[in-house]
This record gives structure tokens, C-alpha cells and sequence, in this order.
């Protein structure tokens, strides 16, 4: 079975709002063995929306339709789907007393616009919104199956998981799709090409590798597609056991892994506990670490040392050293992992200092600028790194650099 996604709005034409609806919804049916054949963002035109349905039903056996079914005049999905399937708008008792609990429920009383929300489409079966006052429709046509949801994230969720999914899945199914994405970090991608050509070009038939670049990170997906699941994830494990040995100290992570979430694990798996002295980074390693729920059982605290007065008064970096390397260097990055790491009685610290940009920058030492240090209680390393121009890209490259020089000094302990 394959999938044709439709997203109705202006605002995500605009980029008022992000499209996330689209690509949950993908991954929802990627795990379901239904393959997307295309996504199309469209505005809410009578004639556009009637011309993409026409689309949608040469292109695949599935359409999932979100955006346009609320109550104001330019919510006009629910008219179109009317004319394409030649269907009239009759009122459905089900749908208007769950609009008017819905109501009652939050004080208000019901309106004659969200009255006609329960005016709905004859030929349509009914996805009822425990959420919202707009219900979904499930129309089936020559065998193709056209579903209409409201935009708002958790009622099209809520739509999907307990009502479209289950249906869909009672079918016998088609194929598997299945995913493995290996987490890359210290490689670019052309590199990354070149180390891993051989094995690329030797990956079995029913293997499609993609190179996604983020900002610091290049993740490696390996999809397969076929009938047999089992085999399909024993031909993608073996490539990844293969995979591992080429590049061993690149890969930190697979799937929906986060270089936090793997260092907390570590942390946690171990008994330790972290800390951090930050400059540029203004505290993001920290933030990053705290994200993860259960953090404080290894998180001592950070110093954002921003200021050369908070580097020489928290920290006891010496005024000396500052005068003769700089706040931008080696030697501080040093001092001020090995500090913090005394001040919060800790295991491992963390000290981050550099030029994030984007001024500030001088022809020995450029925005970008950054120097990494890592401590434990026997072993500090360092590292110089040159990120480029952009302030927030810098600041997100530096705490990926950082949490995998971590992970490798907890890896090493």
C-alpha cells in the first residue's frame, strides 16, 4: 500500500506554522510497512484541493488529508470532499452531541457555526475528535481510502493512533519498511564517504543508504523494504556490525539516540556524576544535560563563566594565565574544566570557551574559535576547534564537540 499525505493551510505555506503533522504521520506509516510517495502542502483553494485529490488517487491507495475542516469560512476541506465524492452534507446526532458536550464540558454553550461542524458528508464514515468539534471522514473509493482530520496535532494523533492505524493494520500486510540510523560525530560527510565507499557499494540489493548532515552530525540511515521482516532486520544488523568496525570511533548512537541521553546513560550505568564550566556556550551543555528526565542523579551544577571576572572569582582561573593566552585558549579551557570539577566535587567536568560570533573575532584567533577540555580526576584532554561564522550553529557544534569528548573520557575511565 502506498500514501499520498495532503496538507491544507495557508500559514504552512507562509511558514507561519511548521508542517509536523506530515512528517509524524510518515513515520507512523513508514512503521506500518506503507510506504509515502509524496507530501504536498497546499493552500485552502476550492480548486487546488480538488485538483491534488485528483492527483492523489492516481498516486497511491491511501490519502491522508489534515487541515480545513474547522468552522470558519475558509475552512473549506469538508465542501471539497463533497464534491469529489459527489456526497451532501447531512446532520449526524453523534457527532453534534459529542460537539455539544465538548461545549458544556468547558462552560460555553454551542454555536450555530460549531452546530454545522456536525453537518457532515453522507458517503463519509465518521472518526469521532474527543479533542476538538471537528470529526474526522473516511471516505473509500475504487478500492483507495481518503481520510480527512483536523490540523491540530494531538485530535489528528489522537485520529490516527486509535482509529486509521488499527483499521489499516487488520489488513494483511503488504511489506515491512524497515530503518536503522547509525550517529555520527567528528566526520564530515565527503569523508565520511570516503572511509565507508567499499562497504557502500557492497551493501546487498535491498539496501538504500542515505547521508543526513546536521549540525555536527552525520546520520547514516539504512532502509530495506520486503516481505519478510525478520530478514530484513538481520541483513541491516549485519551491515551495521560491519559498518562498526570500519568507523568505530565516529559512531555514538543509532536511531532516536541524543549525545545527552547516551552520556547520562553512562553516567547513570557508572555511579558518576558531571559538571560544567561554560563560556560561549552560555550554559547549552547544561540545558542539554538537565533535558534529560532523571538527570540529577548525575548532574552536580555549572558555572557560565562568561566574563573574565567569573573565570578569575568562581573559577580561580589565574589573571596571569588569562594575559598570557587568553580567555580563548588551551591553557583556560584546561584550567576551567579542572576547576569546576574540584569546586562540585564531580567525576568528569566539562570546560567550554571560545568566539561564538559574530563579532569578536581577530585574525589569530576567528569567530569560531573554540577550545574544548574534558577532566576526570586523573586525565584533562583538549581540543582546538574551528567552527565557522554563525553564532547559533557554533554554539550547537560546540556542545555536540563536547558531549562526545565526554562520552570518550567516560568510555576510556
Amino acid at each position: 500500500m502506498d500514501a499520498f499525505i495532503i496538507s491544507i493551510g495557508e500559514e504552512l505555506l507562509i511558514g507561519q506554522t511548521i508542517n509536523t503533522n506530515a512528517a509524524w504521520m510518515a513515520a507512523q506509516l513508514n512503521t506500518a510497512g506503507i510506504e509515502v510517495k509524496e507530501i504536498r502542502v497546499i493552500t485552502d483553494r476550492h480548486e487546488e484541493i480538488l485538483d491534488t485529490l485528483k492527483a492523489a488517487a492516481d498516486r497511491a491507495d491511501l490519502v491522508l488529508i489534515t487541515g480545513g475542516l474547522g468552522p470558519t469560512r475558509d475552512d473549506v476541506t469538508r465542501d471539497v470532499l463533497c464534491t469529489f465524492f459527489d456526497a451532501e452534507l447531512v446532520m449526524n446526532r453523534q457527532v453534534l452531541d459529542d460537539i455539544t458536550v465538548f461545549f458544556k464540558q468547558r462552560g460555553r454553550t454551542i454555536t450555530d457555526i460549531n452546530r454545522n461542524q456536525a453537518m457532515v458528508p453522507d458517503k463519509a464514515r465518521i472518526i469521532r475528535n474527543p479533542y476538538g468539534t471537528a470529526p474526522g471522514f473516511w471516505f473509500t473509493q475504487a478500492g483507495k481510502s481518503f481520510i480527512a482530520m483536523p490540523g491540530v496535532p494531538y485530535e489528528m494523533k489522537e485520529m490516527v493512533s486509535k482509529h486509521v492505524l488499527p483499521a489499516l493494520l487488520e489488513k494483511e500486510r503488504e511489506k515491512y519498511i524497515v530503518h536503522k540510523s547509525v550517529l555520527t560525530h567528528g566526520i564530515g560527510e565527503s569523508y565520511l564517504v570516503d572511509l565507508i565507499g567499499d562497504w557502500e557499494n557492497n551493501l546487498p540489493e535491498e539496501i538504500q543508504l542515505a547521508y543526513l548532515p546536521s549540525v555536527g552530525i552525520v546520520k547514516l540511515r539504512l532502509s530495506a523494504k520486503g516481505k519478510n521482516e525478520e530478514r530484513l532486520r538481520e541483513i541491516i544488523d549485519r551491515e551495521v556490525e560491519a559498518l562498526k568496525r570500519i568507523i568505530p570511533e565516529y559512531i555514538w548512537g543509532f536511531d532516536s539516540d541524543t549525545l545527552e541521553g547516551v552520556v547520562g546513560s553512562l553516567l547513570r550505568e557508572r555511579g558518576k556524576t558531571v559538571c560544567t564550566a561554560e563560556s560561549c556556550t552560555g550554559g547549552y551543555i547544561a540545558h542539554r544535560i538537565t533535558s534529560i528526565p532523571g538527570s540529577s542523579a548525575y548532574f552536580s551544577g555549572s558555572i557560565v563563566a562568561y566574563g573574565n571576572q567569573i573565570k578569575t572569582g568562581l573559577l580561580h582561573i589565574p589573571q596571569d594565565l588569562l594575559e598570557s593566552f587568553g580567555a580563548v585558549s588551551k591553557e583556560t579551557a584546561e584550567n576551567m574544566a579542572e576547576s569546576v570539577l574540584k569546586l562540585m566535587n564531580s567525576d568528569y567536568a566539562v570546560g567550554v570557551t571560545g568566539i561564538a560570533g559574530p563579532d569578536g573575532g581577530s585574525e589569530e584567533k576567528p569567530v569560531g574559535t573554540t577550545w574544548i577540555a574534558v577532566s576526570s580526576q586523573n586525565k584533562t584532554f583538549s581540543h582546538k576547534y574551528q567552527f565557522g561564522d554563525n553564532r547559533e550553529r557554533n554554539i550547537i557544534r560546540a556542545s555536540n564537540a563536547a558531549l562526545a569528548m565526554l562520552r570518550e573520557l567516560i568510555n576510556e575511565s
